[in-house]
């Protein structure tokens, strides 16, 4: 500016380049034999410049981060925290480093340095996916009204891990909404569970979306193949798959399957966004769409909390980043159970957050171990492992909740607290939680978006299909201990570990305690269960758990499989050998036949259990296995009993 008004005082528009050059060359050599360096001086003129000019530029970012503060703050959740001083210095110096790496900027240009320097850069596709489909909105608001004007009463979504688990968030959350079909979502091979979600619906009236984005998941695929040909029988064919949507990525199997049979709709992912952050995707929001909520406006949210997630944004106002690297330092400094806590409202989320910590970061050794639905105990039964993050639903807390964080706080306990105001302000934390999980990677030197150990168990759960689809049979097993209809196994050198703390003559009371004593400091206790996810045998299992945290102050798991081999699983195979585990399988009453093969969906059942257990013990894991037979209910008390003695 001031050279502006310069000019205009006294300044003449001419060209002057092309005149008087032999003159000026000439004053020039003057100039230096008196002793003037030009070269000096217009290098402090540059310099001085450049100092005019910075200072300018940076009263204008200033001017716009404080605008953008004001902004930003009236629309995003807000989020606070009280940490240990040492851990609390560990987290500024991280946070230091990221602003003088500039690399909130290198994670939004997709630099796979950032990380391990592999692939990174393909799987950042859910960074803008804000904004694309935000572009599209008639694609959800069409779809809605479809499904509302075609008199459909359910919404029936079948697949696993990152294609059902924000589904099911949407459908807990939410609820019904008036005029829309009822969304359901079926993530089990439990034939009990399988027939309780066919007694449910009336297929005919029924939306399936059949949600894989690989094409190739077995699950998806069998029930796929269960209500298709239960609905093709009731009214044929092609009224049959005018009732089925799919959602999968370009080229998959699928899509082939989804144009065969001519199903009624066929929704593309994006081949550059994993599973678990695909959130914002067609995977969470074609279903969102289906029953009802209004998808744009989730999607406005979470543009917000995109927006102040940006490079611009000062690294200590950035919320991803903020809770990245209190993940990321805290699991770096041994406090690597988060512990979620949520308002009853908005509780389903902990399922979603599991998946998407435990498979981002639980490998090569490493990562953080997500608990969900663990209920707040006294101070005394936690360790020095821990994280709580509480989300609190403003318009709808838990008093219990609020006084039970104050005691843990005052404690001394890392606390994390994010206050979301409304229901649609689940848009928010689906980004911020990715953005945070991203970032937590970065600074765990880990890879966040692969998942190199969950393949092991789908292995060696298809060579057992296989041999029951060669023989009829799946392989003979040798228990280790049975009495009363319950059996126990165990990998052999495991076994010998427990016998020489069991009594020498051994029960189950006595093997339960040999095992519940590998438990030591900073390790945890997983439940997992290949049962029918219902209440009553989810209230048993929650029981055992409370008991096993409350007596040996560990963190505690609970986990129904198939379910979790799509989301915690990763991180019990490949994550840090700090997990004591105990599987739980029955036999069915009832079993369901799978059109088309052979097997039936309790032996994938039983093959998908029997196979994670094969791998979870060829890793070294601490693991036992109790069978309870035909009576579930009986053995699950006889189960809670015993482990009630063997704490004790």
């Amino acid at each position: 500016m001031a050279t502006l008004e310069a000019f205009r005082d006294h300044g003449l528009p001419h060209s002057r380049l092309t005149e008087g050059i032999k003159q000026a060359k000439e004053t020039m050599r003057s100039l230096e034999r008196a002793g003037f360096s030009m070269k000096e001086i217009t290098d402090r003129l540059l310099g001085e410049g450049l100092q005019l000019f910075k200072h300018a530029f940076d009263k204008l970012l200033t001017a716009v981060e404080q605008q953008g503060k004001a902004g930003i703050s009236s629309r995003i959740n807000q989020c606070s925290y009280t940490l240990p001083i040492s851990l609390s210095a560990a987290m500024r110096s991280c946070l230091k480093d990221w602003r003088d790496g500039q690399k909130v900027r290198r994670l939004w240009a997709r630099d796979a340095s950032l990380w391990t320097g592999k692939d990174e850069d393909r799987w950042l596709g859910w960074l803008g996916v804000t904004e694309d489909q935000l572009a599209h909105p008639k694609i959800f608001t069409s779809l809605a009204e479809e499904a509302k004007q075609g008199g459909f009463a359910h919404a029936l979504v079948l697949g696993m891990g990152g294609s059902s688990l924000c589904p099911e968030v949407m459908k807990i959350t939410f609820g019904k909404q008036e005029g829309y079909p009822e969304l359901l979502v079926l993530d089990s091979t439990d034939p009990a569970q399988i027939k309780a979600i066919e007694q449910t619906i009336t297929p005919a009236t029924t939306l399936f979306i059949v949600s894989s984005k690989s094409g190739g998941t077995l699950e998806p695929n069998i029930f796929k193949q269960y209500f298709f040909n239960l609905v093709q029988h009731l009214v044929g064919v092609k009224e049959a798959a005018r009732r089925f949507i799919a959602i999968t990525d370009p080229g998959s199997a699928l899509q082939q399957v989804a144009k065969t049979d001519r199903f009624g709709h066929l929704f593309f992912g994006r081949p550059n966004i994993g599973g678990r952050y695909s959130a914002l995707s067609h995977f969470g929001l074609v279903p969102a769409a289906l029953m009802g909520i209004d998808v744009p406006k989730l999607l406005d949210r979470a543009k917000a909390m995109a927006q102040a997630c940006s490079a611009c944004v000062p690294v200590e106002k950035n919320p991803g980043l903020v809770l990245g690297t209190i993940l990321g330092v805290l699991a770096n400094h041994g406090h690597d159970k988060v512990t979620i806590i949520a308002s009853p409202a908005v509780a389903s989320l902990g399922a979603w957050l599991e998946q998407l910590l435990a498979e981002s970061t639980g490998k090569e050794g490493k990562g953080i171990i997500p608990l969900d639905r663990e209920t707040v105990g006294a101070p005394e039964v936690y360790g020095a492992d821990r994280l709580f993050v509480y989300i609190r639903l403003q318009s709808g807390p838990d008093e219990s909740q609020d006084d039970a964080i104050n005691t843990l706080e005052r404690a001394g306990q890392p606390v994390v607290r994010i206050s979301v105001d409304d229901l649609y302000d689940l848009g928010q934390e689906f980004f911020r939680w990715e953005f945070a999980t991203a970032v937590a990677g970065a600074i765990m030197g880990l890879n966040p978006f692969n998942q190199p150990d969950v393949e092991a168990s789908k292995v060696a759960t298809k060579q057992l299909t296989a041999e029951y689809e060669r023989t009829g049979v799946l392989p003979p097993e040798l228990p280790i201990w049975e009495e009363q209809g319950i059996r126990l196994y165990g990998d052999p050198t495991y076994v010998e570990t427990l016998r020489a703390v069991a009594s020498t003559s051994p029960t189950l009371v006595s093997y339960l305690r040999a095992h519940v004593s590998q438990l030591g400091e900073r390790d945890y206790f997983a439940l997992l269960a290949y049962l029918d996810m219902n209440h009553g045998y989810h209230a048993q299992l929650q029981a055992i758990r409370h008991r096993v945290r409350d007596t040996k102050h560990v963190a505690t798991c609970l986990g129904f499989g198939p379910r979790f081999l799509h989301s915690t699983g990763q991180a019990y195979k490949g994550g840090p050998n700090s997990g004591v585990f105990l599987q739980i399988t029955c036999d069915d009453a009832a079993d369901l036949l799978v059109p088309g093969q052979r097997y039936t969906f309790g032996i994938v059942k039983a093959a998908q259990a029997r196979g994670d257990f094969q791998v979870l013990a060829e890793r070294g894991r601490r693991l036992m296995r109790v069978h309870l037979g035909l009576d579930v209910p009986a053995g699950l008390a006889v189960l809670k009993a015993a482990m009630e003695h063997a704490l004790r």
